[in-house]
C-alpha cells in the first residue's frame, strides 16, 4: 500500500461540499482520533476530509480535530467513502497519510481512527527495503529559513557517528558520515543511521549553518527534526575578568545575530533558580534574575545549542530554534547530589581500582594516568588545581565561570568528565570541585581526542575525556 494518497481527496472534497442538499442530508456520524504514530501523541488541528467514492452517495465532509485529536463528521449519508487528513507533520515526513475506506449504512455510528504511517512503513517508503543485516534508522525533516520560515532548497544536512568494532587484533574505530541535499520543499532524509545511539548533525547552505547538534535515535529507528538556518556574524569579545593561571588576556570569539530568546530556569521542584548561567554555545550569555527569568539578545538566528549551568546543579544542553516568534524556553535542573548519589551507589557495586580496569589501562593504554599517590604529591587544595599541573590542560576564567580546557585535535576544547563511570558533559571547574576533593580521588585518567577508550566515548564530542574514580570508603564509611 502506497503512502502517497491520491489527489482525489484534495480535488473532490471542496466540490462535494458544494453539492445541493449535502448540508441537509441526514445519516450516520463518523468519529475517531488522529494520532502521530512516531511521537505517540494526538494530532490536534489536523484537517480531516471525507470524500465519496460512490456515485449514488453525493456526500463529503471536512472538519478539524480538536486539541486531543478528536473529530466528528455528522449526517453522513449511506455510501462508500475515503477518509484521510492533512497536518504540517506530514509535510516534515515527506509523505501523505494513507486513506481509509469507510462504509456508512443507515444511522449506525462509524469509528475511524487515523494516524501517520508507522516508523517501519515510513523507513521502507523513504529508504527502500532494508537488508536483513541492516539495523539502521532514518532522520527526516525540513530545513527552513529562520526569519521567514520558508523552505531552503539545496541545503546540505550531514550526520556523523562513531562505530567501534572489537576484533582479535584490537579495537577499530571509524566515523561514518552521510549527507543529504534538501529538495525544493526543503525536505531531507538521512538513512542508515544507528539505532539507539547518538549522531551529530549539522545543516548548512553557503555561509549559514546550524550549530552541531547531538540527536538521539530511538530504537524504533525514526527521527523527525526541523532545522532552521540564519545569518550570524563573529565578534571578538575582550576577556576583562582576572585570570588565575596567566596574566595574558585573550579575546573570546562569539557568534552574534539579530535573534532574541527568553525563558526561565527552575529546580526540579519548580522553584525559580537565580544567578544560573544561560547562553548559546559560542554566543551571547546571561544570568537569571531572582524569578529565574533570563533573556538573550543578539542571538544568531537558526537552530542553536543552549547551555544552562548553576553551581551545585547538573548542567543541561539542548537544541533550540531561534526564530521570530520562538516560545520561552523552560529548563528544570537537578542537583548534582540528586544525580550523583545514584552514581556513587552504582560505582560501589561496579567500579573500584581493582575492577574497573584502571590497572590494565595504565599499563597498556594511550592516556595519562594518576594514582592516589600521584594526586597526593601535587598538594592540590581543590580538584581543578590538578589540571593546571597536567601538560596539555589548563583552567581559564571566562567572565564569572571557570572552565577546564584541553588541547584537542582541532584546538582547545572542553573534555567530557566521567565520574565513577558516568559520563557528564558541561561541567565547569566549580562543579568538579563541588563533587569531589583531591583527597577523595582514588585514580584519574586523561585521554586526548581519539585515544578515549570506547566505554568513555560520548557521541561526537571531538575532544578528550577526564575519568575520575573516587574512594568508596570515603563515599560510604559504613561499608
Amino acid at each position: 500500500m502506497t503512502l502517497l494518497a491520491p489527489c482525489l481527496l484534495r480535488r473532490a472534497a471542496i466540490a462535494l461540499l458544494l453539492l445541493p442538499g449535502v448540508a441537509d442530508a441526514q445519516g450516520a456520524s463518523i468519529s475517531g482520533v488522529v494520532r502521530d504514530s512516531l511521537a505517540r501523541i494526538p494530532l490536534g488541528g489536523a484537517m480531516v476530509q471525507l470524500v465519496s467514492t460512490d456515485s449514488l452517495a453525493p456526500g463529503g465532509r471536512t472538519t478539524t480535530a480538536d486539541a486531543m485529536g478528536r473529530y466528528t463528521l455528522a449526517d453522513v449519508p449511506d455510501g462508500r467513502y475515503l477518509i484521510g487528513f492533512h497536518h504540517p507533520v506530514l509535510d516534515s515526513l515527506g509523505v501523505e497519510a494513507p486513506l481509509r475506506d469507510v462504509h456508512v449504512t443507515g444511522s449506525r455510528p462509524v469509528r475511524a481512527d487515523l494516524a501517520t504511517p508507522s516508523p517501519a512503513r515510513l523507513r521502507a517508503a523513504i529508504c527502500g527495503a532494508r537488508p536483513a543485516t541492516d539495523s539502521g534508522g532514518v532522520v527526516v525533516g525540513v530545513v527552513r529559513e529562520a526569519s521567514e520560515r520558508a523552505p531552503v532548497s539545496g541545503a546540505i544536512v550531514a550526520g556523523e557517528w562513531m562505530e567501534i568494532t572489537f576484533r582479535t587484533d584490537g579495537v577499530l574505530r571509524r566515523v561514518p558520515r552521510v549527507a543529504a541535499t534538501t529538495g525544493e520543499n526543503g525536505w531531507f532524509a538521512i538513512c542508515n543511521v544507528p539505532l539507539g545511539g547518538t549522531i551529530s548533525m549539522i545543516a548548512s547552505k553557503g555561509v549559514d549553518s546550524t550549530d552541531r547538534l547531538d540527536v538521539q535515535v530511538p530504537l524504533h529507528g525514526f527521527v523527525r527534526r526541523e532545522l532552521y538556518l540564519g545569518a550570524s556574524r563573529t565578534l571578538l569579545v575582550p576577556d576583562t575578568a582576572p585570570r588565575a593561571d596567566t596574566t595574558l588576556s585573550r579575546p573570546r570569539r562569539m557568534h552574534a545575530g539579530t535573534g532574541r530568546l527568553t525563558g526561565t530556569v527552575t529546580t526540579a521542584r519548580g522553584e525559580p533558580l537565580p544567578t544560573a548561567q544561560v547562553g548559546i554555545v559560542e554566543g551571547p550569555q546571561a544570568r537569571t534574575n531572582q524569578r529565574g527569568e533570563w533573556a538573550l539578545t543578539e542571538v544568531p538566528l537558526g537552530t542553536r545549542v543552549l547551555e544552562v549551568r548553576a553551581v551545585g546543579y547538573y548542567p543541561e544542553r539542548r537544541a533550540v530554534d531561534v526564530v521570530g516568534d520562538a516560545p520561552p524556553v523552560r529548563v528544570a535542573l537537578s542537583t548534582l547530589k540528586a544525580m550523583l548519589d545514584t552514581v556513587r551507589i552504582t560505582a560501589r557495586r561496579l567500579y573500584d581500582r581493582d575492577r574497573n580496569g584502571f590497572q590494565e589501562r595504565s599499563r597498556t593504554g594511550p592516556g595519562r594516568y594518576l594514582t592516589e599517590d600521584d594526586v597526593a604529591v601535587r598538594h592540590a587544595l581543590v580538584t581543578s588545581q590538578l589540571f593546571r599541573m597536567i601538560p596539555g590542560m589548563r583552567v581559564e576564567t571566562d567572565g564569572a565561570e571557570t572552565h577546564v580546557r584541553m588541547r584537542g585535535p582541532f584546538g582547545d576544547c572542553a573534555p567530557t568528565f566521567v565520574l565513577d563511570g558516568m559520563p557528564m558533559q558541561g561541567l565547569n571547574a566549580s562543579d568538579i570541585d563541588d563533587w569531589i576533593s583531591p583527597r577523595e580521588i582514588a585514580a584519574m585518567e586523561i585521554y586526548v581526542g581519539a585515544t578515549v577508550p570506547p566505554q568513555f566515548q560520548v557521541g561526537m564530542s571531538g575532544c578528550g575525556a577526564v575519568v575520575v574514580w573516587s574512594k568508596p570508603r570515603l563515599r560510604d564509611p559504613t561499608r
